[in-house]
């Protein structure tokens, strides 16, 4: 995939363009924005441009030593960093600074992409500071971050920040449409739309147990008939539902949050709401029905409390509980 060939993020693409094409490169770079829009393979696609030792374009060509080499995944200046679980340790920098003590084998730029940084511990997040702070010569810093999680402002202020914005509906459907061929037009804009302009977070929902539950919850939440127990019933059940989410957990709980901006938006008369009901007809007037603005504003605040309990590592099953009944029980 070349940059002419990545849909939307112009901004971005530009900005990095010129700078491959001067050979004014920052030596750290910071790409932030939502999850699922394309910043690593934005990040990735760079690293081969890069790597081309073609250079008639800032693009790549495809058939160099250098393009053959990454394209197999065995190009030795590239350095990929990720999370061991849910964060980046201390051990994984310490490692990387010993890799960086040598200069780059291929004799060009060696590129260290660093993706989710937003969850490196402090005592890693202030290891790769001192890298940044001095970096070794001929060494490009990739880091994507999301930005729904902070970042440690020392790191940030060693990069130069790329912001990524999610994609239009229009483009991220046909996006998703090109990687899951199999869906229709009208499917894929709905999970654009769900999706908030993210197809990765998109392709993840069609493909797991997001939307399944997701449909189940909104259910839930507009039934006005249940007596008591059985709410809680319901509630308790849709709350192990929730914990036992292998994947898609934190996305489920952003569609929650999209729902409950609609019934916001309908309560204060918006002709055009997020798009996240599974009738966008309906919905959003049966959100207005079911609660007022100061009631909508609860169940957000009741979301955003638990995802502010499962990033002090509080019990998960737990947090689900208090959270859907919080949600679901509490309700006249």
């Amino acid at each position: 995939m070349l940059f002419s060939e990545i849909r939307g993020h112009s901004r971005a693409l530009g900005l990095l363009t010129r700078v491959m094409s001067t050979g004014r490169l920052a030596h750290a770079y910071l790409f932030s924005g939502p999850d699922g829009i394309g910043k690593a393979t934005v990040a990735r696609e760079m690293a081969a441009s890069l790597f081309c030792t073609e250079k008639d374009t800032p693009e790549p060509c495809g058939h160099c030593p250098g393009c053959r080499q990454y394209d197999s995944g065995n190009h030795p200046d590239f350095i990929h960093v990720q999370p061991d679980g849910v964060s980046i340790k201390i051990d994984r920098i310490r490692a990387l600074k010993k890799q960086l003590a040598f200069s780059p084998f291929a004799g060009g730029m060696r590129v260290i992409l660093i993706e989710e940084a937003q969850t490196m511990r402090r005592e890693a997040a202030n290891s790769l500071l001192k890298l940044l702070e001095e970096p070794p010569p001929d060494n490009l810093f990739l880091l994507i971050a999301s930005d729904a999680e902070p970042i440690l402002p020392t790191i940030v202020s060693r990069c130069q920040v790329v912001a990524f914005a999610p994609l239009a509906d229009d483009i991220a459907a046909e996006i998703i449409g090109m990687h899951a061929p199999e869906l229709d037009g009208q499917t894929s804009l709905m999970l654009a739309g769900l999706s908030g302009g993210c197809p990765g977070r998109a392709l993840t929902m069609e493909a797991g147990d997001v939307l399944p539950l997701r449909d189940q919850v909104v259910a839930a939440l507009l039934e006005q008939r249940w007596p008591r127990a059985r709410a809680v019933e319901e509630a308790l059940f849709l709350a192990r539902e929730l914990a036992g989410l292998n994947s898609g957990f934190d996305l489920l709980l952003d569609l929650l949050r999209l729902f409950f901006k609609d019934g916001m938006l309908a309560t204060l008369g918006s002709e055009s709401p997020s798009y996240s009901g599974v009738d966008d007809s309906k919905d959003p007037l049966l959100l207005r029905e079911r609660w007022n603005l100061s009631q909508l504003s609860d169940k957000m605040r009741a979301i955003d409390a638990a995802t502010d309990a499962l990033a002090r590592n509080c019990n998960r099953a737990l947090v689900c509980e208090v959270l859907m009944l919080n949600l679901i029980e509490t309700d006249p």
